[in-house]
């Protein structure tokens, strides 16, 4: 029995790794190869990609999308609608992936509602 909760409605796909005690809401997919702590709240309609750390305690509020590349520290809140991206020029019709680009979040970080975070950026909890 897994020692995480995750709603009925929610998919993690095999490969993924998730810690104790963590709770995985409505409507969510973790994908493989995420890689989630423990003690962490994933809100309704969270997506986390492939290629992604998440610390422990972290909070992610209703329709956060986590992409590859992007890391988040111990005890990060990301607001309801926060979305991460992982290329600067994205485009339909060309193949990116190649130029995907990593971001950081540091521990104690809080980003808020709707709030979109370009790539190559870190952001930093304040004293």
């Amino acid at each position: 029995m897994a020692d995480f909760f995750v709603h009925e409605s929610s998919y993690v796909d095999a490969g993924a790794r998730i810690g104790k005690d963590t709770k995985i809401w409505h409507f969510c997919h973790v994908m493989p190869g995420a890689v989630i702590g423990e003690h962490c709240s994933l809100g309704q309609n969270v997506v986390v990609m492939p290629g992604t750390r998440i610390g422990n305690n972290v909070k992610l509020q209703n329709n956060v999308s986590i992409y590859e590349g992007v890391t988040l520290e111990d005890d990060v809140f990301c607001g309801p609608s926060c979305v991460f991206t992982n290329v600067m020029n994205p485009r339909s019709h060309v193949s990116r992936k190649h130029e995907y680009r990593p971001t950081l979040v540091r521990r104690g970080s809080s980003i808020g509602a709707n709030a979109t975070i370009g790539c190559a950026n870190a952001a930093n909890a304040s004293p």
